[in-house]
């Protein structure tokens, strides 16, 4: 299959065209600029329609509305554009719409920097809007898995009738890889009848409103999300078991961190320390099963992110105190290095 060297923005884009999303509907902010300049130029020539909002508010509101027309629709961002979103996204979820939200996380908080950061990882998984909604949260740590995963967030979206994210740090949108956009496992969706496509008085009209003021009303659409949700965390919850047999040290980290991880566990080995990792894929439903199934070899859980130390919080609740969970990370668009998280887990050992 040929193999394409793209930089990740643009591998964004392309993958949502094969998928078939045909409306982009965002607002520029580093380190994800390449994403809607990519659609910008390419998107028409599909057929499709880019357009520039003017405001990110704006624009997730535009996504609700071609989601709700049916349309396969996405949207880009980096962290404090995607804080405006929230009010849009806890719309969308609520009215069961299926769309696209990419973020090519930076450092934070407030504007923060450019750097690439894991921090809105509380951000995608515990919803960020009001209400109790989720996003399946998608985490790609190669390009390829990227494009793959753009390609299957549509599909996902589809099927489920809720709004998927794909989170990539700063790396993830900023570096270059081969890729190849083969074809990817295809779904039986159902049919949009419920999309307000226009009636031509053959049916009653499609009405797409998340406003219950009828407290009995309100519980029910919660009710049936949470049943959603359930069936989700089910069917679509996956991880990544790196080397974890007779492990005495399990690191566990998503995205790019993960691939520095897996440096470390090299250096490890090769001074006779048995290290292993669990990479989340899915952030959301997060794979507590992994962290529930460890060998009895393992001594300790090593959370490495970038961040102050936000998804060592649901791994502490997946291992239920079984074993100690320590945390590392680096902050501010700072990127862990191998020699010090090989440090971290000499000194976690006593070695």
């Amino acid at each position: 299959m040929e193999k394409v060297l793209m930089k990740g923005n643009e591998a964004i884009g392309a993958a949502a065209i094969k998928a078939g999303c045909r409306y982009f509907f965002g607002y520029p902010i580093t380190p994800q600029n390449e994403v809607p300049e990519y659609m910008a130029k390419e998107l028409p020539k599909h057929g499709g329609v880019f357009l520039q909002a003017e405001s990110e508010v704006a624009a997730i509101n535009m996504v609700y509305g071609a989601a709700g027309a049916g349309a396969r629709v996405m949207t880009s961002s980096s962290s404090p554009g995607l804080a405006l979103k929230q009010e849009g996204l806890t719309y969308i979820a609520a009215c069961e719409l299926p769309c696209l939200v990419v973020n090519v996380v930076r450092g934070g908080p407030g504007l923060g920097g450019i750097q690439p950061a894991q921090s809105d990882y509380y951000q995608a998984t515990r919803g960020g809007g009001n209400g109790d909604y989720k996003l399946i949260v998608l985490a790609p740590a190669s390009l390829q898995e990227l494009t793959d995963m753009v390609q299957e967030a549509f599909d996902l979206a589809d099927y489920y009738r809720n709004p998927v994210m794909v989170l990539a740090d700063g790396m993830i949108g900023q570096m270059m890889e081969p890729v190849a956009f083969g074809e990817i496992p295809q779904w039986t969706l159902p049919e949009k009848n419920w999309a307000t496509t226009g009636t031509d008085g053959d049916r009653a009209p499609n009405v797409i409103n998340s406003l219950f003021l009828a407290p009995e009303e309100l519980e029910a659409l919660n009710i049936r999300l949470q049943a959603k949700y359930q069936t989700i965390k089910a069917n679509e919850t996956r991880c990544e078991i790196y080397q974890l047999e007779d492990a005495e040290i399990v690191f566990t980290a998503y995205g790019t961190t993960a691939r520095i991880v897996k440096n470390a566990i090299k250096i490890l080995k090769a001074e006779g320390i048995k290290a292993g990792l669990i990479r989340p894929m899915t952030l959301w439903p997060f794979p507590e099963a992994a962290y529930q199934a460890l060998p009895k070899t393992v001594k300790c859980i090593l959370s490495v992110e970038m961040s102050c130390g936000q998804m060592v919080d649901d791994v502490r609740l997946a291992v239920e105190s079984k074993v100690p969970v320590a945390f590392y990370g680096r902050s501010g668009g700072m990127i862990p290095t191998v020699d010090d998280i090989v440090a971290e887990a000499k000194q976690l050992l006593g070695r």
